[in-house]
């Protein structure tokens, strides 16, 4: 139990009841971490209809969800076509946010809030200005706009290589408004938890948010989800390089062509394998034409259900992202005994030990393939010990009580800091 149960209003983000990664799987790690430590949680969605809750939250006494009256689905006229998909989706989840503030008041009259938490975006359209200066808020995005648009637009020359020119206008314009109200909206939170330090730096650059009200927390993994990783498994023969995550702006998926390209020139016996889709506002398989069919492979998306047994295949991991808030896959790499190759953007190698984590600048391909054959020959001549020492450092960092316990006493100075 916490010191003193508190009584947190959660927006953003759902949990999702499948097993899965992604922003719904760290909801529901959140939701259940904050829950079991003794806070009672109203959850405000703004879909009147949508995804299960799962079971486990549902079943608990301190966890409630408050539904609103939005409604979207695939196939109506406001959502053909993927620009279509896009902004409804943005304007649905948006409208549906404003209209539960006053369910959010209704209920804070009748039984106070201590803290308003703000998860996954920044906007915090669902909170009541009433409650402004009376109840302190706490934002824990998952990404920020404005970082996205940095390197859609530093990548246009790749972007427009692979989607009309309109596609292209379309989400930068969107995303230069977005970035606007985030500047602001982002001010407003007396708490700013940051799942890294790379990404909490960026906020304070690009948003001007003071250091001193940042607390940096990963993300957390369903630890429970990687319970077989093999880790006395053998090089596999030929060793696989995977590749997991969107295929899209800031992902460096230009880099991993050119690793592939590099690693085929010398000889190596490593293969490349690249998983995951594109967005809806970015679209970068087609650079993945250019995958040397000799040593490469783009297998598309998977559902999640499947990525622990792709991980469980994989020898190593590359993350070549331009920029990386945190990098889900690289947490759960590591719960599998997978070691990574990453670049000093990636966020969730934040603290993680370098005798399983090989750092390199962004865009360094050459850096990048030497780390991954230094990876595989110490795989060669021994796994056991390093995919065992990946595995403590996912279960050191990333386990849900860790996490939450930080998050929690978080939350308690700030409410008893707030009151006195």
């Amino acid at each position: 139990m916490a010191s003193r149960a508190l009584h947190i209003a959660w927006l953003g983000a759902a949990p999702s009841a499948k097993e899965s990664g992604g922003v719904p799987g760290v909801a529901r790690e959140l939701l259940s971490g904050l829950s079991a430590l003794g806070h009672r949680i109203d959850c405000f969605l703004p879909a009147a209809a949508g995804p299960e809750e799962p079971q486990e939250l549902e079943a608990r006494s301190n966890i409630r969800f408050i539904r609103g009256t939005s409604e979207w689905s695939y196939g109506r006229w406001y959502s053909s076509g993927r620009a279509g998909i896009f902004l409804s989706g943005l304007a649905t989840r948006a409208i549906g946010s404003l209209r539960l503030r006053r369910e959010v008041l209704r209920r804070h009259r009748a039984d106070p809030y201590d803290v308003v938490y703000q998860f996954s975006n920044i906007e915090t359209l669902g909170m009541p200005a009433r409650l402004r200066g009376r109840v302190p808020l706490v934002i824990h995005p998952e990404t920020h706009i404005a970082g996205e648009l940095r390197f859609l637009w530093r990548e246009r020359a790749l972007a427009l290589r692979c989607q009309p020119a309109r596609s292209f206008a379309l989400a930068a314009a969107t995303m230069t408004v977005r970035s606007v109200v985030q500047r602001v909206r982002v001010r407003r939170a007396s708490l700013l938890i940051c799942i890294s330090t790379v990404f909490r730096d960026h906020l304070h650059r690009d948003y001007g948010f003071p250091l001193e009200r940042t607390l940096v927390v990963p993300n957390p993994i369903r630890l429970e989800r990687f319970t077989e990783p093999r880790l006395g498994r053998a090089l596999a023969e030929p060793p696989t390089v995977l590749v997991l995550g969107r295929v899209s702006a800031r992902k460096g998926v230009e880099d991993v062509v050119a690793v592939a390209r590099e690693l085929l020139a010398r000889g190596s016996d490593a293969r490349v394998r690249v998983v995951g889709g594109a967005t809806l506002w970015s679209d970068y398989r087609p650079l993945l034409e250019d995958l040397p069919k000799e040593n490469a492979e783009f297998a598309g998306r998977i559902p999640p259900s499947e990525i622990a047994s792709e991980l469980t295949r994989a020898d190593v991991m590359l993350a070549a992202s331009k920029y990386e808030p945190f990098g889900l896959t690289v947490a759960e790499a590591l719960a599998c005994g997978v070691p990574i190759v990453a670049t000093s953007e990636v966020g969730a190698i934040d603290g993680v030990s370098r005798s399983v984590v090989a750092e390199t600048a962004p865009g360094d391909v050459m850096a990048m393939t030497d780390a991954i054959e230094g990876m595989i020959e110490r795989l060669r001549a021994e796994p056991r010990p390093l995919r065992e020492n990946a595995r403590e450092e996912a279960e050191r960092l990333f386990a849900t009580a860790t996490v939450c316990a930080q998050i929690s006493a978080a939350l308690q100075a700030l409410v008893h800091g707030v009151q006195s």
